[in-house]
């Protein structure tokens, strides 16, 4: 049976933009196959929104907490402060841009949550600082392997080459949207 196409009368060269046409306009009108496949059509652009959900899952702000312990003559600390996923991109900041302390995290997640994240900062205090050049207001930088969860994630600094880095371990925990806060 040769399948029809329906333009419900719409001539060419007669469309007005009143009269346009509907994607579904021009789908084969005749038999139940072409239901099935107007039904199945229909469910993909209703599910398609939903299917990029899961990229975009760990979009939201989560409280950072930075942990390095002593090493040798420098002394520990921990930073807490929050970061934010956004379309699937974390940005965190401890500080005040351009001011010794600060810190700038940044990097893209993985849909599986794993994440290569970069961290630059400046150096807050000496005492906090390891190696021959590290002084107050000295830019540095280092890399984090990241693995997020649905509501937690952990990271680890990339020590280098062991020398002058240390073993910062950073915890992530999601906190609870403002539209969630609201309904407890």
């Amino acid at each position: 049976m040769k399948n029809e196409w329906s333009l419900h009368g719409i001539r060419p060269g007669s469309i007005t933009e009143s009269k346009a046409p509907s994607v579904l306009t021009f789908l084969p009108q005749e038999g139940n196959g072409m239901r099935k496949i107007r039904l199945l059509v229909v469910s993909a652009l209703i599910l398609l929104p939903a299917a990029s959900f899961g990229v975009q899952r760990f979009d939201g702000n989560w409280l950072t907490r930075l942990t390095c312990p002593a090493k040798g003559k420098t002394d520990a600390y921990t930073w807490q402060f929050t970061s934010v996923i956004q379309n699937n991109n974390l940005r965190g900041e401890h500080g005040v841009a351009g001011q010794p302390g600060y810190l700038l995290i940044e990097g893209a997640l993985a849909e599986d949550g794993s994440a290569k994240l970069s961290a630059n900062g400046i150096v807050a205090s000496r005492q906090y600082a390891r190696g021959v050049l590290a002084h107050q207001g000295a830019d540095y930088s280092y890399n984090i392997k990241a693995q997020f969860k649905d509501a937690t994630g952990t990271g680890t600094r990339d020590e280098g080459l062991g020398i002058e880095g240390r073993p910062c371990t950073f915890e992530f925990t999601r906190q609870p949207s403002a539209s969630a806060a609201a309904s407890q």
